[in-house]
């Protein structure tokens, strides 16, 4: 009889297995794919009722799982619920999840508990010609769908004119997250006010200031805040260029994100979850602003958590998923620092070369902690890239870890100097 523990995943990769398998819990633990990362990423069209089937087969041709996973966004956080209920195993519930990533429907939550933090909002249905006056608000303000990941669709909006103008390329492909999404409302048992909704964006006035994530959990009702991350924007732009661990905000300003951060998972009901929530500190105002909040956690961050703590966090959603207290994370890692820097461009082109096996060799004997996730292949063109920001292209992820601030941007720098990217671009980049 097999007693290691069966933990099924969704969105299963290369990257996230190799995290998973330097658990000190990886020792009683193997790992399977509900869902095979390319069968959920990079695709034409989300079918939620053939995906739920596929990982119902899997399981079942298996035999036995103990636990359910996912660390990555839609469909991944949707499809846990549904097949920890089916299995009867640890998991959020799909209404709290729901509520986590209807944009519109968790700002109605989070707006009885933390007003103050939350901007103005409304939700319109990008279909009806009269939306731009229906908002009532005056620009600029931001549009995004109603669910989606990675800035999918979302755009600042500065006039009525250039609201129309994005409209047509909203209506082109909004259907691509909202009617997945939606399928969601309509065949499991949630409010039908929002299974009805025929509002598939929502608008909000602009919020600003230091931006980061808040890393926690929910254990039998308990919400623990256990590490925030600052995410830091390209210049002038709303792409990010890196994450770094831990924040470099004030104790008191932590505290108090963790606070609100503790309200609202508690207004929407999550429970035996991770989560992160993105904020805003705004200094001038001394005000908090929440962004959104994620029912896991987030991948982006787990090789800087594994930099930082000797352990990523994959362990505290590993262990909730088994139906354990997690352990708390120590300072055992082997940096002071860490963080994930995104290579971007803003022009379109054609991949025609990549950094050499010998480049990132030479740079990983030089800083043996360092890692290159690619996004780009040779040959492709950078528009085939899934699930980008609205305003540029991410070619790469570079992770690396130093003793303080100043090392780590020197390692940055040096790697960057030495990691060849070609592109033949589409036009001449402007100058930036």
């Amino acid at each position: 009889m097999n007693q290691r523990k069966q933990v099924f995943v969704v969105g299963l990769d290369d990257f996230n297995l190799k995290k998973l398998q330097r658990l000190p819990e990886a020792a009683e633990c193997d790992f399977l794919p509900a869902i095979e990362y390319q069968e959920m990423r990079g695709v034409q069209n989300y079918d939620m009722e053939a995906l739920i089937a596929k990982a119902f087969q899997r399981i079942d041709e298996h035999g036995k799982i103990d636990a359910i996973v996912t660390y990555y966004d839609f469909p991944g956080t949707n499809l846990v619920p549904v097949i920890a209920d089916r299995y009867h195993l640890t998991a959020p519930s799909l209404e709290s999840v729901l509520k986590c990533e209807h944009k519109y429907w968790s700002r109605l939550e989070q707006n009885k508990v933390i007003p103050r933090s939350i901007p103005m909002f409304a939700a319109f249905d990008p279909f009806d010609e009269q939306a731009f006056q229906k908002i009532e608000m005056i620009p600029p303000f931001w549009i995004k769908p109603i669910k989606s990941f990675r800035s999918f669709l979302a755009y600042k909006i500065n006039s009525e004119h250039q609201f129309n103008e994005y409209m047509q390329e909203v209506r082109e492909h909004i259907d691509y997250m909202s009617e997945p999404f939606h399928y969601m409302f309509q065949n499991f048992d949630i409010p039908r006010e929002y299974a009805d909704m025929k509002e598939t964006m929502i608008a909000e006035t602009p919020i600003s200031g230091h931006q980061c994530t808040v890393e926690g959990y929910v254990y039998d009702g308990e919400v623990v805040v256990y590490g925030i991350v600052d995410s830091v924007r390209e210049a002038d732009r709303s792409s990010f260029a890196h994450y770094v661990y831990p924040s470099s905000l004030p104790q008191e300003i932590q505290f108090r994100m963790a606070d609100l951060a503790r309200r609202a998972i508690t207004q929407v009901g999550l429970n035996n979850s991770a989560f992160n929530i993105e904020f805003f500190y705004n200094s001038t105002v001394n005000q908090i602003f929440l962004l959104e909040i994620n029912p896991r956690i987030s991948q982006a961050h787990t090789d800087i958590f594994e930099k930082v703590h000797g352990v990523s966090h994959h362990s505290i959603m590993l262990n909730l998923a088994l139906g354990r207290r997690p352990k708390a994370l120590e300072y055992e890692g082997r940096h002071r620092i860490a963080a994930n820097f995104m290579l971007r461009l803003y022009d379109a082109g054609r991949v025609t070369g990549i950094p050499r096996q010998e480049e990132i060799g030479n740079l990983q004997s030089k800083y043996p902690e360092m890692s290159l996730k690619l996004h780009v292949k040779k040959g492709m063109h950078l528009t085939e890239l899934q699930g980008q920001d609205s305003y540029s292209f991410e070619l790469a992820n570079l992770f690396l870890g130093a003793r303080n601030q100043d090392e780590l941007l020197e390692k940055y720098n040096d790697c960057l100097s030495h990691l060849t990217f070609e592109i033949e671009f589409d036009e001449v980049p402007q100058v930036r």
